[in-house]
């Protein structure tokens, strides 16, 4: 199947003013990389390699600027289209296909979108990811949490179907919270239209999500025990994740995130396709990672 990946990084970041009074969250590192990158990694994992960015005005050119040579670098398509006015979570779909067209939207078999600010890590996620990415309904991960009043959240019958989703309930009928990682078949593009904004005037994602549970189409994987998911909204939420990626890079000696390290492993790019990024990037843990995985992999064939 091919896929089309969504990261939806509009907004305005109010909740961490004022670090964001002139940046999006998105741009901020979380350790040694932009948050973006997370999100990013989510979606190359799945196996996508052709991706929108759906930004701010104010940022637009500023992604641009820092995936402007992507298709060299990591062997992915990336756009950057414009939110003018937030308009909720589903208007991303909206604005793919306004901007890009319905014979562009029809050439992908699943649609996944993701949250900005969303970060995964944990063993066994990419199978989860392909298994999702394979399924012709529509699919939501799932992640147990202490306060589940906070967040969307879903109950799950028989064979991982969501038969209850309920937006920030009062009294949650699980504690299982949607995560903002969502897969769909092409006709989330015609269920966005039949949707009405909500009383704070947004088109919900939770909305969509009801009209395939409706249809018994919306299915869910619960995140493995161990599995870590930050939604690095807050100035909390930002340090944690950020202390939370440097302890596990530095006990393990490994990268989480780097969507660089991703495409030399799929072999999506080449150590001649990023030598300009590795000649930039030589004096920190970041590059001397990526050139000793070059090193390690030319040694053993």
């Amino acid at each position: 199947m091919r896929k089309l990946g969504i990261i939806l990084a509009g907004g305005k970041s109010t909740r961490l003013y004022p670090s964001t009074l002139v940046t999006t969250k998105q741009l901020l590192p979380v350790y040694d990389k932009p948050l973006i990158y997370y999100p990013l990694t989510t979606l190359m994992l799945a196996g996508i390699r052709d991706v929108i960015i759906i930004s701010s005005t104010h940022e637009k050119e500023r992604f641009k600027e820092l995936f402007s040579n992507c298709k060299t670098e990591l062997g992915i398509d990336v756009t950057v289209l414009e939110q003018k006015i937030p308009l909720g979570i589903a208007d991303a779909f909206n604005i793919v296909r306004e901007e890009m067209g319905h014979k562009y939207v029809s050439n992908f078999d699943r649609h996944v979108l993701i949250l900005g600010d969303n970060i995964f890590y944990g063993a066994g996620f990419s199978d989860q990811l392909l298994h999702a990415g394979n399924n012709i309904n529509a699919h939501v991960f799932l992640h147990t949490v202490s306060d589940p009043e906070r967040f969307g959240v879903a109950e799950l019958g028989e064979n991982n179907v969501v038969v209850h989703v309920e937006e920030k309930p009062k009294s949650p009928r699980s504690n299982l919270a949607i995560t903002g990682l969502y897969f769909y078949p092409p006709d989330v593009y015609d269920k966005v239209k039949r949707l009405h904004p909500s009383a704070r005037g947004e088109l919900e994602i939770t909305d969509i999500n009801e009209l395939y549970l409706r249809e018994g189409k919306l299915f869910a994987t619960k995140l493995q025990r161990g599995m870590v998911w930050f939604d690095a909204g807050t100035p909390d939420a930002l340090l944690e994740s950020s202390n939370f990626i440097k302890f596990i890079q530095s006990y393990q000696s490994i990268l989480i995130g780097s969507p660089h390290e991703i495409s030399i492993r799929k072999k999506w790019v080449t150590q001649m396709d990023i030598t300009g990024f590795l000649s930039a990037c030589k004096n920190t843990q970041y590059g001397k990672y990526l050139i000793n995985l070059f090193d390690n992999e030319s040694r053993t064939h």
